[in-house]
């Protein structure tokens, strides 16, 4: 009986006690590339953490023993090790990494991205490629011999100005001089390099077939993001001779709701035989397209039957067949599914493999095509490595934040409503630890997601950007997947285009409704935070209502001609507005919070990187302006250095958090900024709250 008790205490749950902080976020690990071994007994993945000497992510290789259950840490280097790859006869393990080696000035020992490989069981890692300026997007070909990679060259136009760029070369031209981008292979036993494609053109994705015999690119003319807007295009290049053949494409550009689409995600079937892609629209559903070759050539192209559902992310064929697996969104899940027999122009049956309330990110088949690997996150679990095997069943295979076991976690759950036109609306809810029905409204956070084509998914979370953090603290945490979010049908999901600033909003205000009617949300204790997409929901939302005690608004749009004047990405305004400014200037005004901006009495606290292409900081800075100089109304203005659309250092997400609770428990709580926070020394000064 004492043996019993000891064995039953040893083996109980350790209980939850732990009261989460900002500073957790940053103990997260997160797995991700999944890659089985060729006998199908191992699988390897990659670990990212927060490093503290270089304030950044950092990435190790690990490995799984599927008959042993135990997992194994192969690289401890001070660097990012990531994209692992087994040769085919399992010796080897290749990856991608930034080593550097003491005293190195040159690769691969400089700190550039190169493929290195180690032994499979483990041991010193040599380097494989040695390119300058670093080898990109690596992939190793099937039978093993060859290594196929990226290399990025500086190009100059040759044109009547090339002197005159050249003379002045130290200033940054708008065009006329830009990348361009080699396809090399390496030949593995010989060790030559050979370019495979040379042009002048910048290469965004590749695959090289199973056989050897070709390669599916997608190219576009120039290194500016918005050159893959309806100027990319997918060629096939015939390795043996380097012919190019450039496939029509009528399905994905005049045929297609938009003529802004970008290409992608090029996969091969294992026969070599089938090529699928896809095409991705702001505003449109993703398309997928199927493109068949024989000896010759492309016999036929053609696009998949989505069915107006299926939301794909991400495209895999099942080893040894011609069933085509993506990730799909559904109402807030992310799964794995196939689709069977794609081929000849039809397709068989559907089917999920992660079934259930997932998010699933990464996934991989076994070689014998009967298993996934797939890292998913679920409503109570952080995202971990899990194994769908051959019968069918699911376990996790990777343990990476043991440490969370203690940690008091939010209560996730979907809401639904209806919208003022009778629109069923959904979203996700986040409450406080032991929270019950019984005990009263909650201070409440709208936090909107960004896309707008995308949506808040099911599944745990810690971020800078509101998740799982202030339920910790007592708030309640309302996500809604507005219209135009991801996962609910095409009918909802193209609601939005034309209709910026109008429904979505609407949507997003009948929820907070609900949550009030439904005794949630404490109507006098209201704040709202997003970012991208959410900056500029905020920057609307804001203007229609003072129910918002405090926001926060992160790199959001103020003006929507401002925008396509200045974003790398045109096409997604000139989607929603349906015409360019002058074609349609009353859909710009209407769509940009700017020209409401005089109703706004809600204390703004603004995010924005210095060097955000997206949405670039001239919207914060006008919205500031507004605010401060005109209106009146408390603001702050955080500019961080050096970043673009997201922050990428772990100081400046502690400061964003650090600011986003001071000001939100300032406005809507009424309690003072604690020393540390916001106080001295902050950005801002003593301008930090007004």
């Amino acid at each position: 009986m004492v043996l019993l008790l000891c064995t039953a205490a040893l083996s109980a749950e350790p209980v939850r006690d732990h009261d989460l902080v900002d500073e957790d976020l940053f103990s997260l690990h997160w797995p991700g590339s999944p890659a089985f071994s060729p006998d199908g007994r191992r699988v390897a993945y990659a670990v990212s953490r927060w490093d503290e000497a270089t304030d950044r992510r950092r990435s190790s290789l690990w490995v799984h023993d599927l008959a042993s259950d135990e997992n194994r840490r192969l690289t401890f280097d001070d660097t990012s090790d990531g994209a692992p790859t087994w040769s085919p006869d399992g010796e080897w393990l290749y990856f991608r990494s930034g080593r550097r080696a003491a005293g190195a000035d040159a690769a691969p020992g400089d700190g550039s991205s190169q493929v290195w490989r180690m032994p499979a069981e483990g041991g010193a890692a040599q380097p494989v490629t040695s390119s300058k300026g670093g080898a990109h997007a690596y992939q190793l070909g099937a039978e093993g011999r060859y290594l196929y990679y990226l290399r990025t060259q500086d190009r100059t136009d040759d044109d009547r100005f090339s002197e005159l760029r050249g003379a002045w070369a130290d200033v940054d031209y708008a065009h006329g001089s830009g990348q361009r981008t080699e396809l090399h292979r390496l030949d593995l036993e010989t060790w030559r390099d050979r370019v495979l494609f040379d042009q002048e053109r910048v290469i965004v994705d590749y695959a090289a077939a199973p056989d050897g015999s070709r390669v599916a690119l997608v190219t576009q003319p120039d290194s500016a993001l918005l050159w893959g807007e309806g100027w990319s295009q997918l060629e096939i290049l015939h390795v043996a001779t380097g012919a190019l053949e450039a496939l029509e494409d009528t399905l994905w550009r005049e045929q297609a709701p938009s003529p802004y689409g970008w290409l992608g995600g090029p996969v091969w079937s294992s026969d070599s035989g089938a090529l699928a892609f896809h095409v991705d629209f702001d505003g449109h559903p993703t398309e997928v397209l199927l493109a068949e070759f024989d000896g010759s050539g492309p016999t036929d192209l053609w696009q998949l039957d989505r069915g107006g559902e299926l939301s794909p992310l991400g495209l895999a064929w099942r080893p040894g067949s011609r069933d085509l697996c993506l990730g799909n969104q559904d109402h807030a899940r992310q799964r794995v599914e196939c689709i069977a027999d794609v081929t000849g122009g039809d397709q068989g049956s559907r089917d999920v493999l992660t079934p259930g309330d997932r998010v699933v990110w990464d996934f991989a088949f076994s070689p014998d095509g009967r298993s996934l690997a797939f890292v998913s996150q679920d409503p109570g679990h952080f995202g971990e490595v899990w194994l769908r095997d051959k019968r069918g069943r699911l376990r996790p295979l990777s343990d990476v934040n043991p440490h969370t076991a203690t940690w008091k976690l939010p209560q996730l759950s979907l809401v639904s409503w209806t919208a003022p036109d009778g629109t069923v609306v959904e979203g996700v809810l986040e409450l406080p630890p032991g929270h019950g029905p019984d005990d009263g409204p909650l201070p409440t956070l709208v936090q909107l997601h960004g896309g707008p084509t995308w949506a808040e998914l099911l599944g745990l979370r810690l971020s800078y950007r509101g998740h799982g953090l202030y339920a910790a603290r007592g708030w309640a945490v309302f996500h809604p997947n507005y219209r135009g979010s991801t996962g609910y049908g095409d009918e909802f999901l193209v609601a939005l285009v034309g209709r910026e600033n109008d429904v979505e909003v609407s949507d997003i205000l009948s929820g907070v409704d609900h949550l009030v009617a439904q005794g949630i949300a404490d109507p006098d204790q209201l704040a709202v935070m997003g970012w991208s997409n959410g900056g500029y929901l905020t920057n609307c939302v804001i203007t229609r209502t003072d129910r918002f005690k405090a926001a926060s608004s992160g790199a959001g749009v103020f003006d929507q001609t401002m925008q396509w004047a200045i974003e790398d990405t045109p096409g997604h305004v000139i989607n929603y507005m349906q015409g360019l400014p002058w074609e349609v200037p009353d859909e710009h005004l209407a769509a940009s919070p700017l020209f409401a901006a005089g109703a706004i009495q809600t204390p703004t606290v603004i995010h924005v990187g210095e060097h955000d292409p997206r949405v670039p900081v001239q919207h914060s800075r006008a919205l500031y302006r507004a605010l401060r100089i005109y209106l009146d109304v408390p603001v702050e203005l955080l500019v961080y250095p050096d970043q673009g659309h997201g922050l990428g250092t772990k100081t400046f997400q502690a400061a964003k958090m650090a600011w986003d609770r001071a000001w939100l428990d300032h406005y809507v709580l009424g309690i003072e900024p604690g020393e540390g926070e916001a106080g001295d020394g902050a950005p801002g000064g003593d301008r930090a709250l007004e």
